[in-house]
């Protein structure tokens, strides 16, 4: 009898129409591959070598103000400028257009040494409150059809500063995963008159298996189409398109969301636990986009231990993505997890 818990199969990521393989048998193969060595837990609450501490100065010259709670300032060293000329390169398959836009920088805290699980409710509502004051403001311009905000975690993610610290990149197009996730959810709403998101939430609250954790106004749970090892997804429990949507009481009840799973990861393996981390809402276009769902992706790369990453190679990037454990398995190891950050749990 086939069982997706023992034979590899596919599954459809309905929010992109995607493909993944899922191989459970390869999980007991031996490792003798790539270790990452585990990175420094401890650093002071100030580095006066910092470029985001309060009050030093950054690469370009410009000095921090001695700010008390989260920070936003214009990227030196921006991926996306807004005075970038028009223009482009039509020469049959050779096609280029000229992108405008900006990308910020968001310091959580002062403190250089606080990541969001080891920040109390408060401080993380804070953020919360920040990502959607720059929703607002940045998606308000004419010129930026699209605001991404995310956070990569962790040296292994690339991540150039230590300090605690999101981004945003906005931009005139919609970029590459939230178009494809847009067509997805369109063609669910015209067909239904309901998102996607909604009937996908109620699946797995019915089943259980995949759900990591809850509130009164939030699911965190492993997508049932979940590419790397832990992956999870973020989500309202009402349907909203955007951020700005959420009620004050949601608002908590997100960065009580995010500090308990953000915990768990920690836990997980007794570290920092890097990943990549964004929002997916709706376009900033001046359409309604009925057929949003807001939701927020967490994408970890560890896959068994602090020093084993799961690599996207070979089959992966030639053919599609693969994943040697199951959503249902990662998410049992994440509901098992305390809500006590393991450095102030009593040993």
């Amino acid at each position: 009898m086939f069982d997706t818990a023992q034979h590899s199969h596919r599954r459809l990521n309905a929010l992109t129409g995607d493909w993944i393989l899922v191989s459970p048998h390869r999980a007991l193969r031996p490792w003798q591959g790539q270790q990452e060595p585990p990175e420094a837990e401890q650093r002071p609450e100030y580095d006066p070598t910092c470029y985001l501490c309060p009050g030093n100065t950054r690469a370009n010259g410009s000095v921090n103000p001695q700010y008390a709670s989260t920070f936003v300032f214009d990227n030196d060293f921006a991926a996306l400028q807004l005075d970038v000329p028009a223009g482009g390169l039509h020469r049959g398959l050779l096609q280029a257009e000229s992108e405008t836009g900006l990308a910020r920088v968001i310091c959580f805290s002062p403190r250089h040494d606080l990541t969001l699980p080891e920040m109390s409710a408060a401080e993380i509502r804070n953020v919360v409150e920040v990502w959607t004051r720059e929703y607002l403001e940045i998606g308000a311009r004419e010129d930026i059809n699209y605001v991404q905000i995310f956070e990569n975690k962790g040296q292994i993610m690339g991540c150039s500063n230590p300090h605690p610290h999101g981004q945003i990149w906005a931009q005139g197009t919609v970029p590459v995963e939230p178009a494809k996730e847009s067509v997805q959810q369109a063609s669910y709403w015209k067909e239904h008159g309901r998102s996607l998101l909604t009937d996908y939430l109620v699946t797995e609250l019915e089943e259980k298996t995949r759900v990591v954790l809850e509130n009164e106004h939030f699911v965190v749970l492993v997508p049932f189409w979940a590419t790397w090892p832990f992956e999870t997804l973020l989500l309202p429990r009402r349907h909203v398109t955007s951020i700005e949507q959420l009620t004050d009481a949601e608002k908590d009840a997100f960065a009580d969301a995010l500090r308990r799973l953000t915990i768990r990861y920690d836990n997980l393996f007794q570290l920092s636990f890097p990943y990549s981390a964004g929002l997916h809402q709706r376009p900033t276009d001046g359409e309604e986009h009925l057929e949003w769902h807001l939701h927020m992706h967490f994408y970890p790369p560890l896959l068994r231990s602090a020093t084993v990453k799961k690599f996207m190679v070979g089959y992966e990037m030639l053919a599609n993505p693969q994943r040697d454990v199951t959503p249902e398995w990662a998410a049992e190891r994440l509901r098992a997890q305390s809500e006590e950050h393991y450095k102030t749990a009593v040993k």
